[in-house]
């Protein structure tokens, strides 16, 4: 084997190494309430402590005690729109979960469905009213109206210069009483992230 030939040979396996190495891939299980930041984007905590923190505050404003004061059970919310109108996809149906579950797990705001799903339920009550045996099908007309409607939108700004990024997110909601128009509740959340260039 001539010298020439064991080099070829010796780099060649050089390189199938260093290629194996580089395409394999490390996965390990965390917990979900870990953060595993990876990038300077909206994620999965943010989403759940922003939605904490904003319930939190939502539930101390004088809009919850009149309720309270004027009338039995807990007041009905109904989530209308939240707009995600960042920089960046975020799935906001995964941050509206995250508002309900703050809230339901509170136990001190019931939540009414709305748009689609409002619609396969009357779907639904249409079918059994014509299927399901007499006195279990869902009556018509009982469904719990919302005495409060919650909307928002999320915004971003992006500023970056060189080596590094920062990425500003502010979360804006408010509460509405469904029979008056008045705003009983104006919510504001703020983050700031910082990427160095490695998050690039």
């Amino acid at each position: 084997m001539t010298k020439r030939f064991s080099l070829k040979v010796f780099s060649l396996m050089a390189i199938s190494f260093m290629l194996v190495a580089c395409g394999s891939t490390s996965i390990k299980r965390v917990d979900t309430n870990e953060e595993v930041a990876v990038s300077d984007r909206w994620n999965d905590t943010d989403s759940r402590l922003v939605s904490e923190e904003m319930m939190a505050d939502m539930l101390t404003f004088p809009w919850f005690r009149e309720f309270q004061f004027s009338n039995s059970g807990r007041p009905t919310v109904i989530i209308q729109t939240i707009r995600n109108k960042s920089h960046e996809h975020i799935p906001v149906d995964t941050f509206i979960n995250d508002i309900k579950r703050s809230l339901l797990r509170a136990g001190k705001v019931d939540f009414v469905v709305s748009g689609a799903e409002r619609e396969d339920l009357r779907a639904e009550r249409t079918d059994q009213e014509l299927n399901a045996a007499a006195g279990t099908a869902a009556a018509f007309g009982e469904e719990q109206g919302a005495g409060f409607a919650l909307s928002g939108s999320i915004n971003s700004i992006v500023d970056s210069d060189g080596d590094k990024r920062v990425t500003f997110y502010q979360v804006d909601l408010k509460l509405i009483d469904m029979q008056t128009n008045r705003e009983v509740w104006n919510g504001q959340k703020k983050l700031k992230k910082v990427a160095e260039k490695s998050f690039f």
